[in-house]
């Protein structure tokens, strides 16, 4: 395989992909490298720090897309709280039937926070991002209160739909699962 110059956004999507679908531990740098057509000291030159470096900022690029282009949609005041909510859940479903290997971050929270806490202050953060969107569109309907616990099941059940999807590769377990989340303002 030729080596080919490549910029950040690429090592960081195609690691993202590796990591969702083989883990952390089973993704070497030389996988990595493979998959973006470099030699493995050239992620190196991007990422000083190595893969744990690299991992930090793959669950930082898929928070940051998720809060740009599916939480916002909490603050969208030009739709309905109904709209608001169809429209993350949307945005939550495109992503993950796009996306081999289920949740990055839901994948790591299982595999990797115990060791490398870095990643666990990331991934709380995501969390709770998507839980405050939640909280934010539920509380035209319910209590603070309610709205914080409802949230939490609602992404506890997406995780675990998420996961069932993946072991019987059947997207009709998440999906059913998503619907749900439409439903939480009927």
């Amino acid at each position: 395989m030729p080596v080919i110059k490549t910029d950040k956004e690429t090592i960081i999507t195609k690691s993202i992909h590796l990591f969702r679908v083989h883990g952390y531990y089973k993704t070497s740098m030389a996988d990595l490298a493979k998959a973006c057509g470099l030699i493995k000291g050239s992620i190196y030159h991007h990422f000083k720090g190595g893969k744990q470096e690299l991992g930090l900022v793959c669950l930082q690029y898929i928070h940051d897309v998720f809060n740009e282009s599916i939480f916002i949609y909490a603050g969208k005041r030009s739709l309905s709280a109904q709209e608001q909510l169809d429209a993350l859940s949307e945005g939550v479903e495109k992503y993950f039937l796009a996306s081999e290997g289920g949740c990055l971050l839901g994948n790591w929270s299982l595999e990797v926070i115990n060791d490398i806490p870095e990643f666990k202050e990331e991934i709380q953060a995501y969390f709770s991002s998507w839980e405050d969107a939640l909280v934010k569109i539920l509380v035209s309907k319910y209590s603070e209160k309610e709205a914080h616990v409802l949230a939490q099941q609602n992404i506890s059940g997406i995780q675990g739909a998420l996961m069932m999807m993946r072991l019987y590769n059947n997207e009709t377990l998440f999906i059913r699962e998503n619907e749900k989340t439409r439903g939480l303002l009927k």
